[in-house]
């Protein structure tokens, strides 16, 4: 991004907007560096613009805000720094990640076929199986790291989703390829980047038409926040989404607006320093005798690695692995003590999740044999503290 002649690295895009902007906010915020959280509902206007009309879809009013639903400042200022971060023509914030996803649907209609990919967090797998088909959609489950992904598309696919790198296991999909199937079909190409954040890696410049992230995860940090997040390259299709989030009414809030604004702030130093750990984690694990298999996308022979090379600036601290034993497994839960056994990712405290009874307990089961996860895979997010001190809790874990 370029203002005022400076361009400015994705360090500090955590932390600033535009020079202008920064003004402006400045100049309503009475200087506070910290940006304040406006805590309500509705807002006083001094009156209505001479050009409003009757029928318009928000009054023109001079404050610039109307209702908390709609607009917010806090939410605003979040909303313009992920655009930012993701180099998209706008975003929106909502109340979860599912909450997003849920409203990005709303663009389909009954008949509409999307084709998705068969490794995908499992919540939205139960969306798409209790709710978006019970709306008429279709879906069309495919391995896009190895499937013919072109010839599943018809007349009738209006998008293709899917995660890189996937969750739990790592799989790694080309998106400016996969974009580009998308858009010889007329389809919207929609990428889940949770995994990577804005830090890591931008579909958007690859192609992509829409990005996706659970805020609640790296954005926010700290594992205190819940927050989804839409991303689109097209104003119009901005708007589109705009309207949608005013109507359906699952905005974020002011007061996690703010958490995740903080958050953000912290998440270049946060995702070097967790990566920093994954890669040693990672070179631990590959020793132990007891460990059958480990999935990270940084790992030089897997098959994704060249596509990370291309697309990505970086692998994550997400490493998912599987010991030689269900049981090993799951005592493994209960033996961490620095790391905690508990069902999210992305915080600065690390996580230890058992897929297959966690987020992926919903998955059916031919799903999950396409993925390739079963009840020997433990899923890793990896955190800030001492590598040695989170190998140390894995050695005491699965070799005790």
């Amino acid at each position: 991004m370029k203002s005022g002649g400076m361009t400015k690295d994705i360090e500090t895009k955590c932390l600033h907007l535009a020079e202008e902007q920064e003004r402006e906010d400045l100049n309503t915020t009475f200087g506070s560096v910290s940006f304040p959280i406006f805590q309500t509902a509705a807002f006083v206007h001094p009156g209505v613009k001479d050009d409003y009309t009757p029928g318009q879809d928000h009054i023109s009013l001079s404050s610039g805000f109307n209702y908390s639903r709609e607009s917010n400042p806090t939410r605003t200022r979040l909303e313009k720094i992920v655009a930012q971060l993701e180099e998209g023509a706008g975003a929106l914030a909502f109340s979860s990640g599912m909450a997003a996803i849920s409203l990005l649907f709303e663009l389909f209609n009954a008949g509409d076929q999307i084709v998705v990919d068969c490794d995908l967090y499992g919540g939205v797998v139960r969306f798409f199986d209790e709710i978006a088909k019970r709306r008429g959609l279709e879906f069309i489950h495919a391995d896009f790291t190895r499937d013919d992904v072109e010839s599943l598309l018809t007349e009738k696919t209006k998008a293709i989703y899917f995660e890189t790198p996937t969750n739990p296991m790592a799989r790694v999909s080309d998106i400016a390829k996969l974009a580009e199937i998308a858009h010889r079909h007329g389809a919207t190409c929609i990428v889940d980047n949770t995994y990577l954040s804005p830090y890591f890696q931008n579909p958007l410049t690859l192609g992509a038409d829409v990005v996706i992230h659970s805020g609640t995860k790296f954005l926010a940090g700290h594992h205190d926040a819940i927050a989804g997040f839409l991303v689109a390259n097209d104003p119009e299709l901005v708007e589109r989404l705009r309207f949608l989030s005013t109507t359906t009414g699952a905005a974020l809030a002011p007061f996690d607006s703010w958490l995740v604004l903080r958050g953000i702030k912290t998440l270049a130093i946060r995702m070097e320093r967790a990566q920093e750990n994954a890669l040693k984690i990672v070179e631990w694990l590959r020793k132990q005798r007891n460990v059958v298999d480990v999935r990270y996308p940084g790992d030089p022979e897997s098959d994704g690695y060249a596509i990370m090379k291309k697309q990505a600036r970086g692998f994550g601290s997400m490493v998912s692995f599987e010991l030689d034993s269900k049981e090993r497994a799951i005592a493994a839960l209960t033996r961490v003590k620095t790391i905690f056994f508990a069902e999210s990712l992305g915080g600065t405290e690390t996580l230890l999740t058992y897929p297959v009874a966690q987020t992926h307990a919903s998955v059916p089961e031919e799903l999950l044999k396409a993925s390739g996860l079963n009840d020997r895979i433990l899923r890793l997010s990896v955190g800030i503290e001492s590598a040695s001190d989170l190998i140390a809790d894995l050695d005491r874990a699965i070799n005790g």
